[in-house]
């Protein structure tokens, strides 16, 4: 690391029944947390932000398509006002959960097949960024790097927090690798802390067909949901720290 030390934001999608929120959320700076779309109710909102909150983890909405059966993780066709009216209602449910917390919320991060979408899609970026404008200029919207969705934030004059991940491959446009096809999930430790200290100290990741592709992000996704998650963020959070990196929410 040259110059002063490197932020970087740890964030973690939250309240979706799977994994265990009440180790991860401490490891984490900021949490996305779900709004009763693709998954979440009100109970484990409020779960969530009572552990959130008290560790001081910045807390935003996690928006994603209204399919429980898929996860939300299954592209369907989405008008931009729909989309619009979607992120209104689950951010609105989450808020006034927050509010009854003490919280207000800081960011917003689209999950799934609805991430995906609206980063590749200019018309449903703009309609997404007008409706969270609506909602609060202030907000951060988080996305990939380079995608239509950042264009569109930057546009509005608003924050955008460019995101990348910890266990997912990248193919050489700097998207990330479908779900569907091989190779698209990291479960090798030591090459997921690789890969976000190259991310973190060159601003680089290597493709899968091996070419190096420049991507730049504030904030790294830990999932939660797998075997080893817990150990795994432990540990990223040890190696970053060991090299210099200040851990912080993009909203502080």
């Amino acid at each position: 690391m040259v110059g002063a030390p490197f932020l970087l934001d740890l964030n973690g999608d939250v309240g979706e029944g799977v994994g265990d929120d009440a180790q991860l959320l401490p490891l984490l700076t900021s949490a996305n947390i779900a709004c009763g779309g693709h998954a979440g109710d009100d109970a484990t909102m409020r779960a969530t932000l009572a552990v959130a909150v008290p560790a001081g983890v910045a807390v935003g909405a996690h928006p994603g398509h209204e399919e429980r059966a898929t996860f939300g993780r299954v592209e369907r066709p989405i008008a931009p006002a729909e989309l619009a009216a979607l992120i209104t209602r689950q951010f609105e449910r989450l808020a006034a959960h927050a509010a009854h917390a003490g919280v207000a919320l800081a960011h917003v991060k689209l999950h799934g097949a609805l991430y995906h979408q609206v980063g590749r899609d200019a018309a449903l970026a703009a309609a997404a960024v007008a409706a969270i404008a609506r909602l609060d200029r202030t907000l951060r919207v988080v996305g990939a790097p380079n995608s239509a969705l950042a264009l569109a934030t930057q546009a509005a004059g608003m924050r955008f927090v460019g995101e990348a991940f910890a266990d997912r491959t990248y193919r050489r446009d700097g998207t990330l690798t479908p779900r569907s096809e091989p190779g698209a999930l990291i479960d090798d430790e030591e090459r997921a802390v690789a890969q976000v200290l190259s991310l973190v100290q060159r601003g680089v990741v290597r493709a899968q067909d091996g070419h190096e592709v420049a991507l730049r992000a504030e904030t790294i996704c830990l999932h939660g949901d797998g075997p080893h998650a817990l150990a795994f963020a432990r540990r990223l959070r040890r190696e970053l720290l060991t090299a210099g990196v200040t851990l912080r929410a993009v909203a502080r």
